[in-house]
């Protein structure tokens, strides 16, 4: 089916708040396509992933959750990395400022063999199906920059190879949330092609660009669309999942992206990619967009080498953490109002998956967790800064609270699970 890719709901820069209580989310799951206002349409919202995804249970309540999970996909996936040392771009070449003579068939065909497409089995605390996205190889021993919403809360990840047969299993190596970048390794492969990240410090508004992608999620030849870089340094809250993120620093372009599309490449007229294809401005659930969104690639290399040095923090996440099998929400003075719950802060369980060490420990939707290993949890952020410090196994004390018994303190062991 097809994969995560963000698309936005509303113009660059602005910003949106939780969907009301009694309704679900409007794009719950991994939905991230990109649109543009016809006329007469209501204004675009904001910029939604560009992921496509199947989901086969539906999500229902809070607007903005939290998978709480392992940052790994892929059973039995090992951390090992193929080299150590940093990738570096190169300077674009002069050829890669030319004018809008650019071929996209040309360029596309110097950088096809290095993007592949990635498909997963996601699950959540609420949700469940089938995902599809895009993938540029950087390493010839596989490793793959791709998006995080791409293999976000995926039980397994598959990676479709130009000229090869069979799709291989693939492993998170590690994420950085925040900056919805990924990091994957493909099993058992050597020799694979290499994409040319190019420096997008040298991007210039105007310069002619070419978008490649998994467009719709069908597989087979990429996608391709040309278009001009229209704007550089842009920030945007990307939706189209359960959880909005606000990302900065952005290429804007004019070239026609579509759900499927994210973790493509956005090349310049000489095929080096300067680019990973992100979110689109939608009003929409489904179809194509000219208002898109890409990761310079400086921005993506600075986390992709973090990640190839073993170098972890709050920001970037390596390999397996502890998996508590919940969704969350910030527990706000209004969601309590609501509720009709004592606390104001903390927070809010939405969501439990089936079996998981949340569920076998007892806490309940609409629990409200406050301390973990002794610290303070007033945030969803602050919970999943604590928990990301464990590792599978590890046992830790969690307090939460809930309307019908009161107060609670467990010590969890927590298991491996989902992909963040």
């Amino acid at each position: 089916m097809l994969d995560s890719d963000r698309f936005s709901s509303e113009s660059p820069g602005s910003s949106g708040g939780l969907a009301p209580l009694n309704e679900p989310p409007e794009d719950p799951f991994h939905a991230r396509s990109a649109w543009s206002a016809a006329p007469g349409m209501r204004p675009p919202r904001k910029p939604r992933r560009l992921a496509l995804a199947a989901t086969v249970v539906a999500l229902a309540g809070m607007g903005v959750v939290l998978l709480l999970g392992s940052s790994t996909a892929s059973a039995g996936g090992t951390t090992t990395l193929s080299a150590t040392s940093p990738i570096a771009a190169v300077p674009q070449t002069s050829g890669a400022f030319g004018g809008a003579t650019v071929q996209g068939a040309a360029v596309a065909a110097k950088i096809d063999p290095a993007v592949v497409d990635i498909n997963t089995v996601f699950q959540t605390a609420t949700a469940s199906g089938n995902a599809a996205g895009t993938g540029i190889i950087l390493t010839s021993t596989g490793e793959v920059l791709t998006n995080n919403h791409v293999v976000e809360g995926a039980t397994s990840i598959t990676v479709q190879i130009a000229g090869r047969t069979n799709p291989f299993a693939a492993y998170v190596l590690g994420v950085d949330p925040t900056a919805d970048v990924a990091l994957i390794q493909v099993d058992g492969v050597s020799g694979l092609p290499t994409a040319t990240l190019a420096d997008s410090s040298t991007l210039q508004s105007g310069q002619s660009v070419v978008a490649i992608g998994n467009a719709g999620g069908v597989g087979g030849t990429p996608s391709v669309s040309q278009g001009t870089v229209v704007a550089l340094g842009q920030s945007i809250t990307a939706t189209g999942d359960a959880r909005p993120e606000q990302l900065t620093d952005m290429i804007q372009s004019d070239a026609t992206i579509a759900p499927g599309d994210s973790g493509g490449p956005l090349v310049n007229s000489v095929g080096q990619v300067v680019g990973m294809i992100t979110a689109g401005q939608s009003t929409s659930r489904t179809g194509a967009t000219e208002v898109g969104f890409a990761i310079p690639t400086n921005d993506a290399l600075t986390v992709v080498n973090l990640i190839r040095a073993g170098q972890a923090s709050p920001q970037v996440i390596l390999g397996a953490v502890g998996y508590l099998g919940i969704s969350v929400t910030d527990l706000t003075p209004a969601i309590a109002n609501e509720l009709g719950l004592n606390a104001t802060s903390g927070a809010l369980v939405v969501g439990v998956n089936s079996g998981s060490p949340a569920d076998k420990a007892g806490i309940a939707h609409f629990s409200i967790i406050t301390e973990v290993a002794g610290n303070p949890i007033s945030t969803t952020t602050d919970l999943g800064n604590v928990l990301h410090s464990y590792k599978p196994g590890a046992q830790v004390q969690v307090t939460w609270t809930d309307q019908a018994s009161g107060s609670h303190t467990a010590t969890i062991t927590l298991t491996t699970g989902p992909a963040l």
